[in-house]
């Protein structure tokens, strides 16, 4: 019998070399399960501190795992193999940086859905998935953050 697929909307960050780790964790990714779908990738200012503008994107990925042992197995360890330090400054800059956003249709993370980093990208992926607080479509909240938030598409960073 084979084990089933969960399906995880993961958001991905850096602003540390961010052209160099965020292909390297979707890297790293693959080894763990499957990254079936890759959103663009966007820049924006970091939030909460004034350090350099962080590179976002967003991926579906699919695993066997739940998300608490997604969590603590396979992001906690490919954030540490990509250099991540913890610190008390949850707003640091960081190589990478891994949340889950939706895990098996169930909204995660809900903190972060009001981010332009978080849901541009992902609404390019499930643009007509309800937003779990505002109850519309991702491609309507997408566009009102772009509204007010700067946030640049970055055709030049690629990661496949």
């Amino acid at each position: 019998m084979m084990d089933e697929l969960h399906r995880a909307y993961l958001s991905l960050g850096s602003n540390i070399e961010p052209q160099n780790y965020l292909p390297k964790a979707i890297g790293s990714l693959r080894e763990h399960g499957q990254v079936r779908e890759i959103s663009r990738v966007w820049e924006s200012h970091a939030v909460g501190s004034d350090g350099p503008n962080f590179l976002n994107a967003c991926a579906l990925f699919l695993t066997t795992l739940g998300a608490y042992d997604l969590k603590e197995q396979t992001i906690r360890q490919i954030e540490a193999g990509l250099g991540r330090v913890r610190t008390a400054d949850k707003n640091s800059p960081r190589t990478i940086d891994i949340d889950i956003l939706l895990f098996d249709d169930k909204p995660l993370n809900v903190e972060f859905w009001d981010y332009a980093f978080v849901i541009v990208p992902l609404a390019e992926l499930i643009p007509g998935f309800i937003h779990p607080v505002r109850k519309e479509k991702l491609t309507q909240v997408a566009e009102q953050v772009k509204g007010r938030t700067w946030i640049v598409k970055r055709e030049d960073v690629l990661i496949s």
